[in-house]
């Protein structure tokens, strides 16, 4: 019996078998991806990918390549429903004096997703993960009626638990309490750390949930956000995660971030955002926040902007458009005078990169700032392969080299400033639910770019003579990384 099995396995036949099973496989599966009209640098990466590595190819596929743009994250009758819930509290462009520029930039975002522009609105910057703790802790443990929050990774370090002390606290205490969290952006995390928060009174769930057999098809679609809203009148949003690691730099010796904090109606659009998800993961339709009027004001540090008008966008794999990018190339190809983008990872679709390209052979000064080494040597390297593209065209490259350099901004002329939680790269763009504030204000985006500059004396700039002489192993190594880079 066993020879018989030894042999069997030994015959050609079955070797000839699984090559043609998996030859087949990858035909269809190519086939598919052609078929579907994507975007045909991804398409070109898939097939190669599939070519030279069939089995191993399949495989990754199966976890990271299907395309779920055809679902809906909620239904049009739920989404009526938590619109005429939302306060009527939008405001017109027309009465805060911007520039047609930003009168098109908003209109495009209407356009994609009825996104409306609301003012006025405060608006406060942390450039640092301390001190957006210590403010998130103060305003969660001040909350009387509800706490929502939606990141991706929560982790149950001292930072993580310090947090989920106060939301535990507020739960306790009668307040509503809703955490969603990645479950692949938090899987480290004990599932006991987020039982103990459910056994408080909190209303604790993962988002798309992976696990056999759906961990094909779920694996790859993350949600990326980092949103908190505190009784429907304060909101946080950017790119700081809820872990030690943004607060004390972790294996780096900072860790540089943006992460703002507003009042105002702006609030509106980001609990309906939460809703939206919170939907979408089968929990049912909440009630969204209206702030009493026996409520104190919300107060802030000197450094706030007040009077600030904003647009939230938000884009994912089941959006009809790629909203934030084409968002962020809008806002590109309407620049006259700069472009700041700080970014922990620049891997730029082709559309964005000719955008950039075009804006400083047009005279504008464009100015990419990356940390020097990131947290992902692959994508550092990936990144790497679009530098020279970028000098030869003009644009400056600055390589941040005191830390690591998290921060998702994007400064545009004198009026607009994007923050959030979008990275720029393939990933961010088509595969992860993102979300990031649009702000229209001279003062706040002269904030920022002070902000931004003060970063530069943090950075070594890229000479293209010195850039040119890397040695040529590295290039091949980036290279190779880049054709990967759009399933990465």
């Amino acid at each position: 019996m066993f020879d018989t099995i030894t042999s069997l396995f030994n015959s050609e036949w079955l070797y000839t078998a699984f090559a043609a099973v998996a030859l087949g496989s990858t035909i269809v599966i190519v086939v598919v991806i052609l078929s579907e009209n994507r975007n045909p640098v991804k398409s070109l990466a898939w097939v190669t990918v599939l070519l030279l590595l069939p089995v191993v190819g399949l495989v990754l596929y199966l976890f990271f390549g299907r395309n779920i743009k055809n679902k809906r994250m909620i239904s049009r009758r739920n989404r009526r429903k938590l619109r005429r819930r939302e306060k009527k509290t939008k405001a017109s462009p027309a009465d805060y004096d911007l520039s047609p520029e930003s009168i098109a930039q908003l209109n495009l975002g209407r356009s994609l997703s009825g996104a409306q522009f609301y003012a006025p609105n405060t608006v406060e910057v942390f450039a640092s993960g301390a001190a957006k703790i210590d403010a998130l802790e103060a305003d969660i443990r001040a909350a009387r009626h509800s706490v929502n929050l939606e990141y991706y990774i929560f982790e149950a370090d001292g930072t993580g638990r310090r947090i989920a002390e106060a939301l535990m606290e507020r739960a306790r205490a009668g307040v509503k309490v809703r955490l969603i969290y990645d479950h692949v952006g938090s899987f480290s995390v004990r599932s006991r750390f987020f039982k103990e928060l459910r056994k408080s009174g909190i209303e604790a769930y993962p988002f798309f949930k992976v696990s056999f057999p759906q961990l094909a098809t779920r694996v790859n679609w993350r949600n990326h956000r980092k949103i908190c809203v505190i009784d429907g009148r304060i909101g946080y949003l950017g790119g700081m995660n809820i872990a030690d690691r943004y607060v004390d730099g972790g294996k780096f010796d900072c860790w540089r971030d943006t992460h703002v904090r507003v009042a105002g109606p702006i609030v509106d659009a980001m609990q309906y955002s939460f809703a939206v998800d919170w939907n979408f993961m089968g929990r049912g339709l909440i009630e969204l926040d209206v702030p009493s009027d026996d409520m104190p004001d919300v107060s802030f540090g000197p450094s706030a902007v007040s009077g600030v008008g904003v647009q939230m966008l938000s884009s994912g794999p089941m959006a009809e458009w790629s909203n934030i990018a084409l968002a962020f190339q809008k806002a590109i190809a309407n620049a006259r005078k700069r472009v700041y983008i700080q970014t922990p990872y620049f891997l730029p679709t082709e559309g964005l990169l000719k955008s950039l390209q075009a804006a400083a052979l047009s005279h504008v000064d464009v100015r990419i700032m990356a940390p020097i080494k990131s947290d992902s040597a692959m994508l550092t390297h990936a990144s790497a392969s679009y530098v020279a593209e970028c000098l030869k065209a003009g644009i400056k490259i600055y390589l941040y080299k005191k830390g690591m350099l998290h921060s998702k901004m994007m400064i545009v002329d004198d009026e607009m400033v994007t923050i959030g939680s979008t990275n720029f790269d393939f990933r961010s763009f088509d595969y992860n639910f993102e979300a990031n504030l649009f702000f229209y204000s001279k003062e706040f985006n002269g904030r920022m770019l002070a902000l931004f500059r003060s970063d530069l004396a943090d950075c070594l700039r890229v000479v293209p003579d010195k850039w040119k002489r890397r040695p040529f192993g590295v290039k091949v190594a980036e290279s190779v990384l880049r054709l990967l880079s759009p399933v990465l």
